[in-house]
């Protein structure tokens, strides 16, 4: 007697497997093992068949015969659990169309899941994204697109982008009001956040904030730098209050008796306190952002929009935040063994306009470090103020700096020219 499989490939009739089955069933049916029991049925099956003169049977009629002879005998328990094995065993035949690809994400073997530079495949959250990123992409092919669509899709003819995200109820990047957030407060996790009382503070809270609206959302995010440069001022006129204190204290004199060079000296220690001051911020700003995780599983997708006039009021104070990114970028960050690298984000965005682009222009030194910056980390973008303005009638807006930006030639040039 020969036994077609389920595959339908035809193999000889071998009794034993009927036993075994039989021995399981008991083992996690009554948990009474009766191997005597288990031989009778498996012969009984056998004589069966073979009075039929069967030469071909299939594995449906031995499973059926197997469950008649189990109840006809009195042994339901040993008949639900073969039932049950038998459900279980089918279940995991029919594979969708993911279990492979979810199986890979689990086992690490997916050569093609790192998508994005800032996804480490190997962390649980990051998995667990991806596991989900895979349902969506299967529910929206198979149930969400027209089929056409998704033909196409599957053809290679055009691809879908964040097809992993389709079925979600949110929205693809942004461009953050840090500043609205920043001065007027916001609620994270259902706790009011205050507006921050100095520069080092609301670089804190600005990277929780990016965190947070990329864990509520997929895609990129673009901050304003400028946006923080009001609270460098409040750290200065805070340094100056405590260092006139001190001064006070040291010197023996009352605040109306100052001089013009006590005021002097106290601004000048103040300045200095303020440097160490942004320079712990954008450190803490840059690690931060690094190191933090959305809840997909990544470091938030930042690109920082370094705009010298966006607020001509705080136009020092932005100027000195530019320069402190643009050097930190510069040193880099170390690895986990300790090599300075190119971190990925966030990334730089440099707007030139006539402020900076020209060599006697005020601020052309920050062009020429950001040509520097280039040369060494490959950021930042440079963006033109003046195409700006004519693409976006008058505005400087600021893009998502996700693609790297193709300067013009004669930009680039300018850039590069009081380098060499």
């Amino acid at each position: 007697m020969k036994v077609i499989k389920r595959n339908e490939m035809i193999v000889d009739f071998d009794r034993n497997k009927i036993k075994e089955a039989i021995l399981k069933a008991m083992e996690f049916g009554s948990g009474n093992i009766k191997e005597g029991i288990a031989n009778n049925i498996t012969l009984e099956i056998e004589e069966e068949f073979e009075k039929q003169n069967k030469i071909l049977i299939s594995i449906n009629e031995i499973e059926t015969l197997l469950y008649e002879k189990l109840i006809k005998k009195g042994h339901k328990f040993t008949a639900r659990a073969y039932e049950n094995y038998k459900a279980t065993r089918e279940n995991q035949r029919k594979q969708n169309t993911i279990d492979n690809k979810v199986l890979k994400i689990i086992k690490g073997n997916a050569s093609d899941i790192k998508d994005n530079s800032n996804k480490n495949p190997v962390l649980i959250s990051t998995m667990r994204d991806l596991i989900a990123e895979e349902v969506s992409k299967d529910l929206s092919l198979r149930m969400k697109l027209p089929t056409h669509i998704t033909q196409a899709h599957n053809d290679g003819l055009i691809y879908i982008h964040d097809l992993g995200h389709y079925l979600n109820p949110s929205f693809n990047c942004c461009l953050a009001n840090l500043r609205d957030m920043l001065e007027n407060g916001t609620v994270i996790n259902g706790k009011m956040i205050e507006k921050p009382k100095s520069f080092r503070t609301a670089c804190t809270i600005a990277t929780q904030l990016i965190t947070q609206i990329s864990s509520g959302q997929f895609g990129g995010q673009t901050i304003s730098l400028a946006h923080l440069s009001p609270f460098v001022r409040i750290s200065k006129e805070n340094l100056i209050k405590d260092v006139t204190r001190e001064y006070l204290y040291i010197s023996n004199k009352k605040e109306d008796t100052l001089e013009d060079k006590d005021i002097q000296f106290i601004n000048e220690i103040a300045t200095e306190r303020l440097k160490k001051e942004i320079k712990d911020g954008i450190q803490t700003f840059q690690y931060q952002l690094n190191t933090m995780m959305s809840s997909n599983g990544q470091a938030p997708f930042l690109s920082v929009f370094m705009y010298i006039s966006e607020y001509p009021e705080y136009e020092e104070e932005t100027v000195m935040l530019i320069e402190e990114m643009l050097n930190q970028r510069i040193t880099g960050m170390k690895n986990e063994v300790g090599v300075y690298i190119s971190p990925a984000f966030p990334k730089l965005l440099y707007v030139t306009d006539e402020n900076n682009i020209h060599p006697n222009s005020k601020y052309y030194h920050l062009t020429e470090l950001s040509a520097k910056c280039v040369a060494k980390r490959m950021m930042p973008d440079f963006l033109s103020a003046k195409i700006l303005k004519e693409n976006y009638e008058g505005n400087i807006v600021p893009p998502m700096g996700k693609r790297i930006l193709s300067p013009c030639k004669t930009l680039l040039t300018c850039c590069l020219q009081g380098v060499h």
